[in-house]
């Protein structure tokens, strides 16, 4: 009926019954009055946060090759996410985000589109692209970028899920150093889970992939240095196996696998007492709610808005990136997400803390506030500690 989710606005009118004010309007915006403002920016770029909508204006970049849970669906059938991310920053952060859904899956030619669009832009999204070319994509872009560059599946996913468990081991008594955690996936959003958790003190982290669990040394699978990272700095047992091997005695699970019905009630009966389900692949977690509960799960997450506890990086990219446009941060650190997630978490104080109720809901007014403020502080302790060195 809509033909679409968004559309443009001019923050100017040029409306008016008067034709002498109406043209005086447009000499203003247009030419020639545009002219003494274009020569001014040509002279120091810089003036483009002020004078244009570069301050406000955020790339989401997408080739279509994985999208939700669906995969490679192509760049058209990505455009109604995109437009749904655009429609989120917009009501809940007030930026100007454009779903630039790009018929190329090559990662040069990604990295070169990026470059070439960067002087309109304030940020840049990368949005649903394939693992483990988004990874290669995110860090060139970091580099050679002079604007930030947020990866949601990445970095988005890594602070929320963080959050919702700082909370949920508030709840069943146990500590994140102590806790065993059981990550299924290995693309880009289980990478910066365990990136983020490990940075937050957790030291018993076992990711698994399509092979199974992944560790040290383990010969078939490990086709990049991500993919080794993980191998290196996870699994200090070097358990083998299957999922459903490394759940048994766990305290908690992440889905980030993007497969549907991935454990069972068998699974989750076999980890530890008072177990932690995050079931986050959208659109079909990798177990029901229902299920797991059924099983013996403490506290159940999923990535979806109609069950309860939805951790989902919709709580966290528009405060992110009004952030970082605000602040004109280049980068983040890993020490950075961890106090953002920290700083979520604590928007749910003790009273209102609840097994069905572990984290802010997508629209609390309070996240981009106490997210800005976490940003700037921790980016000062940065600067000291540089300054120290």
């Amino acid at each position: 009926m809509l033909r679409g989710k968004i559309e443009i606005h001019n923050r100017v009118s040029i409306e008016s019954s008067n034709e002498a004010k109406e043209n005086d309007t447009l000499d203003l915006i247009y030419t020639p009055g545009v002219a003494f403002v274009a020569k001014q920016i040509s002279l120091d770029k810089k003036l483009a946060y002020d004078y244009t909508s570069k301050w406000n204006n955020v790339a989401i970049v997408c080739d279509g090759t994985r999208v939700l849970g669906l995969g490679d669906i192509g760049p058209e059938g990505a455009i109604p996410v995109m437009e749904g991310k655009s429609v989120l920053f917009k009501v809940l952060g007030d930026i100007n985000a454009f779903p630039l859904c790009i018929d190329t899956q090559d990662k040069e030619e990604i990295i070169k589109f990026v470059k070439a669009i960067q002087p309109v832009f304030g940020a840049v999204n990368i949005e649903d692209i394939e693992s483990p070319k988004v990874l290669e994509i995110v860090e060139r872009l970091q580099k050679d970028l002079s604007i930030p560059v947020f990866h949601d599946d990445q970095h988005g996913t890594a602070i929320i899920a963080l959050a919702a468990l700082l909370n949920s081991l508030r709840l069943v008594h146990k500590s994140i150093d102590s806790t065993r955690v059981v990550i299924a996936g290995a693309g880009s959003a289980g990478y910066g889970i365990f990136r983020i958790l490990r940075e937050a003190g957790c030291r018993n982290i076992i990711v698994t992939d399509s092979m199974g669990a992944i560790f040290e040394n383990r010969i078939n699978g490990i086709n990049s240095r991500y993919k080794k990272e993980i191998a290196d700095k996870t699994n200090p047992m070097k358990l083998s196996g299957s999922l459903a091997d490394v759940l048994k005695g766990a305290d908690v699970f992440i889905g980030v696998s993007g497969k549907a019905r991935l454990i069972d009630k068998e699974m989750v009966q076999s980890m530890n007492s008072s177990p932690i389900v995050f079931a986050l692949s959208n659109p079909d977690p990798e177990i029901l709610p229902s299920d797991a509960l059924e099983a013996g799960a403490s506290i159940v997450a999923t990535g979806r808005s109609d069950f309860a506890n939805q951790v989902n990086n919709a709580v966290v990219f528009p405060a992110i990136l009004r952030s970082l446009l605000d602040l004109r941060v280049k980068t983040i650190s890993e020490e950075m997400l961890v106090s953002v997630a920290s700083a979520i978490a604590g928007i749910v104080d003790t009273n209102h803390l609840k097994y069905d109720y572990i984290i802010p809901k997508v629209d609390d007014p309070r996240i981009i506030g106490i997210v800005t403020n976490t940003l700037k502080n921790a980016i000062q302790i940065h600067l000291d500690k540089k300054m120290q060195q």
